[in-house]
């Protein structure tokens, strides 16, 4: 018997109130990445304004 109450279970429609939550963890998953994809993008911005500003400099340095 127990069995084929684990295969009802596999095969049974999800309820909207399951769906919601799966759909929510999901999301809750995305924004984590996305955040991590900001941080990272945010630091190679950063590290590409210093690098500019210190070729500037070195330009500046050159042409005296």
């Amino acid at each position: 018997m127990r069995f084929f109450d684990f295969l009802k279970q596999q095969l049974k429609e999800p309820t909207p109130l399951e769906v919601i939550s799966k759909e929510l963890a999901q999301a809750h998953l995305d924004r984590l990445e996305a955040e991590g994809a900001v941080e990272y993008s945010s630091a190679v911005l950063e590290l590409n304004i210093a690098r500019i500003e210190r070729l500037n400099a070195r330009i500046k340095e050159y042409k005296q």
